[in-house]
């Protein structure tokens, strides 16, 4: 970032002229309108005379700016637009604290779209320099960093930028909106409803809201509820790249149901829509692999792979190789996965999670059960509840493991999401503690609610079952 270091070598205290701010302020207004009307439906129209031709379609950096400003999806190729635009503006104007913020703004959805952790630090870099150089009440490059802080897997630093923005501008509704993935990775869920509550007050019946919509309602195991509004919010969607976002996560709610077939379609037309959703290619391995095309799944898996290098994807596609046999590809994979992510950690990134769950299956369980334990203190999610309970049910340790089993898993104590992995550990606990009955019925009900939701997991549930077999038969009391 040439400009940033050339910044920090310049006077801060050297100001432009009120003029040139004045002038510089409506250029930004009139932009991000442009990318307003276009993404979020807001017609704007200049007074012209009957033989005007209309105003030109907005470019692609435009399109970007409307999306990062208004909390939508951006097209991976818009951003690369968007952000050399703004490096270009920023070598001339390198005071221009709004620009800062949406050059900011655009490597947090460039980082979370490509999984590239070398986007973490610049974003950080730029929305910094925002706060030093903007104005004194700064929403955006607040919420910005609140959003890098999700995106890093950091929400006790999210909460608080999140926060911040808030009371910068309470009227801001993706400020509250980004606050529910700070709440959700705190296991706050009063703190989830109230922030959805207030965006759905403020920017009510818009595509984005819904999707949000949709997340919290999965998380509360509504999950009729959260399908009919992921499928609007991609009905309702502005642009491809959004709409392609809303397709797979309608995909991947419709795989966590068990209907295979479904969620493919979901996610090959997300990939239609916009090629570049990884995300959806990592869901066509998933679903893929549940029809039994394995040969199919492994090559969407490495597509996707290539071009998102996920932590996530990787154990998946781990597991996937493990379960077909192929032990020293899946150990490729682990490995790859562990480089990843230090290369995250290396950028700030928090990827204690998906390397818990690795040591848990695959490595160390006693390491995986003390970063999970350090994890748990920080950000106490319930994904975090459920991988340190499995730790350390492979310790040993079952009635310590069933206590957090149970906590990701019960809807009185946070747990609420409908989970066939979460529940399968609860079972598998539960069965190791000779708690018959509870264990059959978790197990069972882990295969109601997805038949296919690992392929590791899932023939080792149906064996447990089958040692489990029926449950006794009681004669009448005498």
């Amino acid at each position: 970032m040439e400009v940033m270091e050339r910044l920090t070598r310049r006077d801060q205290g050297e100001a432009p002229a009120p003029g040139r701010r004045s002038r510089r302020g409506r250029r930004v207004l009139i932009a991000s309108a442009a990318g307003a009307a276009v993404l979020g439906g807001v017609l704007v129209l200049l007074p012209r005379g009957a033989g005007d031709a209309p105003p030109p379609a907005p470019g692609p950096a435009a399109l970007a700016r409307g999306a990062v400003t208004t909390g939508v999806p951006a097209a991976l190729p818009d951003l690369a637009a968007l952000i050399g635009d703004r490096e270009t503006h920023l070598r001339a104007h390198p005071l221009d604290g709004a620009s800062w913020a949406v050059l900011g703004a655009a490597y947090v959805e460039q980082g979370r779209r490509t999984a590239d952790g070398a986007n973490w630090p610049k974003a950080e870099k730029a929305l910094r320099t925002s706060l030093r150089t903007g104005p004194q009440r700064n929403p955006q490059a607040l919420e910005g960093l609140a959003a890098l802080a999700v995106a890093r897997r950091d929400f006790p630093a999210a909460k608080k930028w999140g926060e911040s923005a808030v009371k910068a501008a309470p009227k801001r509704w993706t400020a509250h909106a980004v606050l529910i993935g700070a709440y959700t990775g705190l296991g706050d869920d009063k703190g989830v409803g109230r922030a959805l509550d207030k965006v759905m007050e403020l920017r009510p019946g818009s595509a984005a809201v819904g999707a949000l919509a949709a997340a919290v309602y999965r998380d509360r195991g509504w999950r009729e509820d959260a399908a009919a509004r992921i499928s609007d919010a991609a009905a309702a969607a502005g642009a491809p790249a959004e709409r392609a976002a809303y397709l797979e996560q309608a995909g991947r709610l419709a795989f966590e149901r068990g209907e295979r077939e479904e969620a493919l379609r979901f996610f090959q037309e997300a990939l239609r829509t916009d090629p570049d959703q990884r995300a959806a290619q990592a869901g066509q391995g998933r679903a893929l692999a549940a029809l039994g095309r394995t040969t199919e799944a492994l090559s969407a898996y490495q597509a996707a792979l290539a071009k998102r290098p996920s932590p996530e994807y990787a154990l998946e596609l781990g597991e996937l190789y493990e379960s077909l046999g192929l032990g020293q590809a899946a150990r490729v994979e682990y490995d790859l996965l562990r480089e990843r992510a230090r290369g995250a950690e290396a950028a700030g990134a928090d990827e204690q999670l998906v390397l818990g769950l690795l040591d848990a299956d695959h490595g160390d369980p006693a390491a995986a059960v003390e970063r999970l334990r350090v994890e748990w203190g920080r950000q106490p999610g319930t994904a975090v509840a459920d991988a340190l309970g499995w730790a350390l049910h492979r310790t040993g340790a079952d009635e310590e493991a069933l206590e957090f089993a149970t906590i990701a898993t019960d809807g009185d104590k946070g747990g609420g999401v409908r989970s066939a992995l979460y529940v399968f550990h609860r079972g598998v606990i539960e069965k190791e503690l000779g708690r018959y009955g509870p264990a059959r019925r978790h197990l069972g009900e882990a295969l109601t609610i997805n038949p296919y939701f690992s392929p590791l997991r899932v023939p080792e549930a149906k064996r447990a079952l089958a040692e489990l077999g029926e449950p006794p038969v009681e004669g009448p009391p005498d």
